[in-house]
């Protein structure tokens, strides 16, 4: 799930991701507000990841945003 984050955050949200780590905060991923914004509809319309954005903005690191990624593809499969 982590290589999926960086290649949506890479590909689609043309962010540089060559220091993203699941240790890096949210905003040193390159992931401010427009972004997660962005971030959300995407992994919802493109990848069946249903993630709020509103969520997105409680979490704190990258490695965060991945696990939650994972629990919400569990939970629709």
């Amino acid at each position: 799930m982590f290589e999926l984050l960086k290649s949506v955050m890479s590909e689609v949200l043309l962010l540089d991701v060559d220091g993203v780590r699941p240790d890096a905060l949210r905003e040193d991923a390159g992931l401010d507000s427009l972004a997660v914004v962005e971030l959300s509809m995407v992994l919802s319309q493109h990848h069946g990841i249903e993630v709020t954005d509103d969520e997105l903005f409680e979490l704190d690191t990258v490695a965060e945003i991945v696990a939650l990624m994972e629990q919400r593809k569990r939970t629709a499969a």
